[in-house]
């Protein structure tokens, strides 16, 4: 079974049964890139999806865990020739991590540096408040011809994103990003040949539970209603992308 669903970004080991969970999107044929917080828990991620055809494990260290795990880089490291897919990485200056900020930029240096000598790597990256930082480093330490990058979340401005196509990003749209005019008026000028969906969970809400991979349907509709597509071109879409992504980076 395929559902034709993608969840490019979900945190598959934080629901409370992380087994279950794999097994759902397996059972349901939803490609689900399953995004790890830390390279510790990569390894039980990435052994529970390789039992399987649609989950795939992405090796993290999450710049909100930079000032107390800033060590585990030399895990990260030695783990990533065993990973095409690494997430989640980035930067993140909000108020609460600001003062790990200059230490999250050495740390999400070496993993762009490291990254690009592997030369086939599928990047999925946090930039809350840090947009143009995280763009400057793309562009300086990992150009399209040396792996991609997936902007997941995207909250920078109308010329960020502009900046972020010509550097070769794609982007994972979430229904947070459909929801306000403004973040769905900037979502819209994103090319559709780059645009994923994901669905975060479980740190977004369905009701008043967290957003499972199935959800991700909402985001694929969202993107629809504001393509003028139906839900199922929107699909086909999003399936080529993610085919392309992976071919253009090998």
């Amino acid at each position: 079974m395929h559902s034709g669903l993608v969840d490019f970004h979900c945190h598959l080991d934080l629901y409370s049964d992380h087994a279950a969970a794999v097994e759902q999107c397996e059972r349901e044929g939803i490609f689900t890139l399953t995004v790890t917080t830390t390279p510790k828990a990569w390894l039980r991620n990435n052994e529970l999806a390789t039992r399987t055809r649609h989950v795939r494990a992405a090796l993290g260290l999450h710049p909100q865990l930079v000032a107390e795990r800033a060590h585990e880089i030399d895990l990260w490291e030695k783990l990533l020739p065993q990973s095409r897919y690494v997430g989640e990485v980035g930067l993140d200056a909000s108020p609460r991590f600001y003062r790990s900020f200059e230490n999250q930029k050495q740390i999400f240096a070496r993993v762009l540096s490291l990254c690009a000598a592997a030369g086939n790597k599928i990047v999925t990256v946090h930039s809350v408040r840090a947009t143009k930082a995280v763009l400057d480093m793309i562009e300086q330490q990992m150009p399209p011809s040396c792996g991609r990058v997936v902007l997941h979340w995207f909250t920078g401005t109308a010329s960020e994103a502009k900046r972020a196509v010509d550097l070769g990003c794609y982007f994972s749209v979430n229904t947070e990003m459909l929801v306000n005019t403004r973040r769905a008026a900037i979502t819209k000028t994103l090319p559709l040949d780059r645009v994923l969906t994901e669905t975060d969970g479980p740190f977004t809400q369905v009701g008043f539970r967290p957003a499972r991979p199935s959800d991700v349907l909402l985001a694929v509709e969202g993107l629809a209603r504001l393509h003028n597509l139906t839900r199922n071109d929107m699909c086909a879409v999003i399936l080529r992308n993610l085919r392309n992504l992976c071919t253009d980076s090998e």
